[in-house]
């Protein structure tokens, strides 16, 4: 994984004007060819948008997160009614936000009711990935450009969901690996896995 402490070349980013999200996929390794073309559409979209956030375009950014609680091993998922899946937290960034980790921290909080989530080990991204969204009643066919990041949490039982029809589990890595039928979550659980083990 990329080193998370700043140096000289992040100074050089922040005084250039280079925004938050710029400056972590600077610093982001894609691991392998869909990644990388993943990557390449999101530095097309900043490029070309003067908010990419925004949730009007058919290609925006969104941030979440894999909640996790390191003493055990555990990962937290939430069921997104939507979807009908369990995912990780996370979602848009309100009018104004432009970081994705303060965002993925944002949502993490407001999904879990945990208050003391922190970036971990480091507040570098861990994948990124480009999610087709069908269609709704409400808004047409979409992408979400997610940035992906680990939060953890050193009091686990302080869960509580934001809603009711949004259950959270918490779940080892073989049962999250199991439960979850989205490909790009299994790579991102997979990702989690080498951190745990690289401790």
């Amino acid at each position: 994984m990329q080193e998370s402490s700043r140096g000289a070349g992040d100074e050089a980013l922040v005084l250039s004007g280079v925004t938050p999200l710029e400056t972590l996929l600077a610093r982001f390794c894609p691991q392998n060819e869909n990644e990388a073309a993943d990557v390449a559409r999101i530095h097309e979209l900043v490029a070309a948008t003067e908010d990419p956030w925004q949730r009007s375009i058919p290609l925006h950014i969104t941030a979440s997160a894999m909640i996790v609680h390191p003493a055990t091993e555990r990962v937290l998922l939430r069921w997104h009614r939507r979807q009908r899946a369990w995912l990780q937290v996370g979602g848009h960034g309100d009018e104004g936000e432009t970081d994705p980790v303060a965002v993925a921290l944002r949502e993490g909080r407001e999904e879990t009711g945990l208050e003391d989530l922190v970036p971990w080990p480091d507040a570098a991204l861990v994948h990124v990935v480009i999610v087709p969204v069908p269609a709704t009643t409400d808004d047409p066919e979409h992408e979400h450009a997610d940035v992906r990041f680990v939060l953890a949490t050193a009091n686990p039982d302080a869960v509580r969901p934001e809603r009711p029809d949004a259950p959270l589990r918490w779940l080892t890595l073989p049962e999250a690996q199991a439960v979850t039928t989205e490909d790009n979550v299994r790579e991102t659980l997979a990702r989690t896995e080498k951190l745990f083990s690289s401790r």
